[in-house]
């Protein structure tokens, strides 16, 4: 057997449907919004990780310090022989678990909605280690996922916080659909924020450098781009705010004055007062108990929590209960 397979199960014209869907419902709706996926083209990729670089931005480390303290008790906990990533991107931080649960891990199954990706963290692995599978899927993991028969007990990997992006019945949708993944004896690693004071997480989404801002502003480049929209990110300022309320973060793009753009591929005209805001992005900050309530809602049971030594961030492992 080929020691590198890739299962497409995304069409492979579902990113500019999902874009053109995306915008004319955000868009169109009061307050708008768009989706902080379409961040992530070439260009935002490159943003995102020089933000994972700056001293304001502790999650990236914190999470890695986890990992790198942790990756053997994780191994030991769960045994897994199969590795299931979700939202895998470049697979970086999965080398830390990937390294602690060989030899008896089998399988790696990274899940990302770009080919590309998928195929240079395949190509970098393997070359690495030689003795492992792995079976990459195309894939929008927050529309239900069939994973390949790769031998268990298996470990679902959901790491970076990505799922303080998922409004909280979102979330509840999505951690119910990795229960009904998961098989006696399977487990569940997920990575969350945690809450801590404003001025560190505001400081987090807004540094000093405007690589965030520009990272925000690139959506609209994207759109530009991709459905040949006359939108200019100069005519917009990049806003960063924490909701004590709901204890999120929200970044948002201000119209620096009143203007229209126009989207052809669309046929829509958007028009925005001076000051109008669109929401690209909530990042939700966790507690211990909020995130055990969550996971036990949705059928899972936390068993294992692990901090980094300032508290920041946490790695939690649960089981189906």
């Amino acid at each position: 057997m080929s020691p590198f397979q890739l299962t497409r199960t995304l069409p492979e014209d579902a990113t500019g449907a999902d874009l053109r869907a995306d915008v004319l419902h955000g868009l169109t709706r009061m307050p708008k919004e768009l989706p902080p996926k379409w961040f992530y083209d070439a260009r935002g990729s490159e943003l995102f990780e020089e933000i994972t670089r700056l001293p304001e931005y502790y999650p990236t480390r914190a999470e890695r310090e986890i990992l790198i303290a942790r990756a053997p008790d994780i191994a030991a906990a769960t045994g897994a022989r199969t590795l299931v990533e979700l939202g895998s991107g470049s697979s970086e931080k999965t080398r830390f678990l990937i390294d602690a649960l060989l030899p008896g891990l089998d399988s790696y199954v990274p899940v990302d909605v770009s080919e590309s990706a998928l195929r240079g963290a395949a190509e970098t692995l393997l070359a690495e280690r030689p003795g492992l599978h792995i079976h990459a899927l195309v894939a929008d993991f927050t529309r239900g996922l069939a994973l390949p028969g790769t031998p268990g007990p298996r470990l679902v990997a959901f790491l970076g916080g990505t799922i303080g992006n998922l409004l909280p019945a979102e979330r509840g949708v999505f951690l119910r659909s990795v229960r009904a993944m998961l098989a006696p004896g399977d487990a569940l690693l997920l990575g969350t924020d945690l809450v801590k004071d404003e001025a560190t997480l505001v400081a987090a989404y807004d540094d000093a450098a405007g690589v965030t801002a520009a990272f925000n502003k690139n959506v609209l480049a994207v759109i530009a781009r991709e459905l040949d929209a006359d939108v200019q990110p100069d005519d917009f300022d990049h806003v960063a705010i924490w909701d004590r309320e709901r204890e999120w973060i929200e970044m948002r793009l201000r119209a620096r004055q009143a203007l229209t753009v126009k989207i052809p591929e669309l046929d829509l005209v958007v028009p925005f007062e001076a000051g109008e805001e669109v929401r690209t992005e909530v990042s939700a900050k966790f507690r211990q108990a909020g995130v055990r309530k969550e996971l036990a809602e949705a059928g899972l049971e936390l068993t294992r929590w692990w901090t980094d030594t300032e508290g920041r961030f946490a790695l939690s492992l649960a089981t189906a209960r």
